[in-house]
């Protein structure tokens, strides 16, 4: 939908990779790794999205006529602007496949190009990869809220400008059946949904002659707003007319939505009345604000709800708004690089590295990802990255590599995958996942741990530049 050129990224990005042009830098190689820090919403994982996006905008990337003058406004060399108009991505992409579980620290996606294509993209693999990931992993909590019932994106008018287009995508891979937004539906074959506005209602005259109309219409998917006036002294009457006049041509209403209110007393109300009144087939959805934490507190006083429409809180990935996610060089020019921390935590893995995730004998998970150098083949013992006192062996585990080459010299190697793939791969993932990583409070620590070989290999940088600054 948005019309990606190279110029989608930060200044600071061109201006190091004009020192890098000039120097004579150009052809120097180099790998970085994406990972995040921090797991959103106090979850026990995350659920990652974007790839797929990302690998169609990295095979077509360029600067067109239009960036190059504008380049030259903010004047840039003239060589290296010469440069940029050849400019292709022609690196590797070694990624977790969408869909996946993805947790901190561990490499998420690990980039190896020349230094200047490896830092251009870096912007905008950081805002496709952070804001997917980050909806997904609030969608998929709001499928856990809602078991099995139907979870429809209506978050388009509430979300940033463009990014309500991908929060539909990232929102079905995380777990939801449908968007009320058309275009995402048209580009990315989601199921698309939609009801009936106030304003719709409060057009006619009466309340009656308007669900009538919309009946007439729309009477393969009729469903009616019934709060616009007074819920259950008008709405849901009048839509029980409705629905029995329907019957009478063998057609069926298809549900009624409410929108305010105390909806788990109107909910049951509303289905007490419906089924009294022979409609048990009608469905109850509802909308307004709601978020994981209503939903679960629905579900837990067993309001009779089948459909929840879920806008704000989905599309803003309310309350934490960002995925911390960050881009760190890892080897360059032949050499393993690290980024040192007074803060223990954030000091980066150097080398190229692979990520295993260890699984029982059954096929479960276990809670914990290797992070290992690139060519170790087996680990028996991984250690906290933080703390090397705490340790865990690996012996009886089977090992599963999850670092994989997607894209190579700017080539996808692989055809793209239907977000419908997408979704069952990753639903498929999240069940051999233990429950105590799932449950909303206090989830289980998901373990990462480091190979004795990365270890001494960062302790080794780690010591050398501490010693040449002192």
């Amino acid at each position: 939908m948005f019309n990606y050129t190279a110029t989608y990224t930060d200044k600071y990005q061109l201006t190091m990779s004009q020192v890098y042009f000039l120097k004579g830098q150009k052809d120097t190689k180099a790998v970085f790794d994406y990972f995040f820090r921090k797991l959103p919403f106090n979850a026990g994982y995350a659920i990652f999205a974007g790839l797929e996006d990302l690998l169609n905008i990295l095979s077509i990337l360029r600067f067109d006529s239009h960036d190059l003058e504008f380049l030259k406004e903010q004047q840039f060399h003239p060589d290296f602007i010469s440069y940029l108009e050849k400019f292709r991505f022609r690196g590797n992409v070694y990624s977790s496949l969408e869909g996946d579980l993805v947790f901190p620290v561990r490499p998420v996606i690990q980039i190896e190009a020349n230094i200047i294509e490896a830092q251009i993209i870096e912007t905008l693999l950081l805002n496709t990869l952070n804001f997917q990931t980050l909806i997904a992993t609030k969608a998929s909590r709001m499928r856990q809220a809602a078991e099995g019932r139907i979870l429809i994106d209506f978050g388009l008018r509430r979300a940033q400008g463009p990014g309500g287009y991908y929060a539909s995508r990232a929102a079905y891979i995380g777990g939801f059946d449908g968007t009320s937004n058309v275009v995402a539906g048209r580009d990315y074959r989601i199921p698309v949904s939609g009801t009936m506005a106030h304003s719709f209602v409060e057009s006619y005259d009466d309340e009656l002659s308007a669900f009538m109309h919309f009946a007439e219409v729309q009477p393969e998917d009729c469903v009616l707003v019934v709060d616009t006036y007074d819920t259950l002294n008008s709405g849901l009457p009048n839509a029980i007319t409705v629905a029995k006049k329907m019957e009478e041509k063998g057609l069926r209403l298809n549900g009624i939505r409410l929108d305010s209110g105390d909806l788990a007393y109107l909910a049951k109300e509303s289905r007490r009345r419906l089924d009294n009144a022979g409609l048990e087939y009608v469905k109850i959805a509802v909308s307004n604000q709601l978020n994981e934490h209503i939903i679960k507190s629905l579900m837990e006083q067993q309001a009779p709800i089948d459909v929840f429409g879920v806008g704000t809180s989905l599309v803003t990935g309310h309350p934490d708004a960002a995925l911390d996610g960050v881009y760190k060089l890892a080897y360059s020019n032949g050499k393993a690089r690290i980024k040192l921390s007074e803060n223990v935590s954030k000091i980066t893995l150097p080398h190229r590295k692979q990520v295993f995730r260890v699984i029982d004998s059954e096929g479960k998970f276990i809670g914990a990802d290797a992070v290992t150098l690139a060519d170790e083949k087996e680990v028996e013992i991984i250690y906290h990255p933080v703390y090397p006192f705490k340790s865990l062996s690996l012996a009886k585990y089977i090992m599963e590599p999850l670092l994989h080459k997607v894209m190579e010299n700017g080539l996808r190697l692989k055809k793209p995958q239907s977000l419908s793939e997408i979704a069952q791969f990753s639903r498929n993932r999240l069940a051999k996942l233990p429950s105590e990583y799932k449950r909303f409070d206090n989830p289980h620590i998901y373990k990462i741990g480091i190979s004795n070989k990365l270890q001494t290999e960062r302790d080794i940088l780690i010591d050398k530049f501490k010693f040449a600054f002192k």
